[in-house]
């Protein structure tokens, strides 16, 4: 089992930027993906951007250019750097994992930007 805390979330304005944290409680070289899905009021969640144990990243087509997943191996800690923020993009944002066939979850955070 691994637990997923993130931080970071907040309100910002449009053309801002934010940093969304995830730090996870076992190496992340026993974790087989990791990344951030969003769910929005109304909508199904979808996915943010997702990194692979190698290395491999993968992005929505709506955040590619503006957003970048990265990591920290020593600290367990996956990062999403969100640039160039629109009202589309407000929703509450999840850090997930991959571990085998089981997928685990952080508890949200809210990302809220105005227009």
């Amino acid at each position: 089992q691994v637990q997923l805390v993130e931080s970071g979330g907040g309100l910002v304005q449009a053309g801002g930027s934010l940093r969304l944290s995830c730090r996870a409680s076992r190496s992340m070289f026993t974790i087989n993906t990791m990344g951030w899905y969003r769910q929005a009021p109304g909508k199904q969640r979808e996915l943010v951007a997702i990194m692979t144990r190698g290395g491999t990243t993968n992005y929505a087509d709506s955040v590619k250019g503006r957003f970048t997943i990265s990591r920290d191996n020593a600290e367990n800690t996956v990062y999403l750097q969100m640039n160039s923020l629109k009202p589309d993009d407000t929703a509450v944002y999840y850090c997930n994992c991959r571990i085998g066939l089981e997928n685990y979850w952080g508890q949200g955070t809210q990302v809220t930007v105005s227009s």
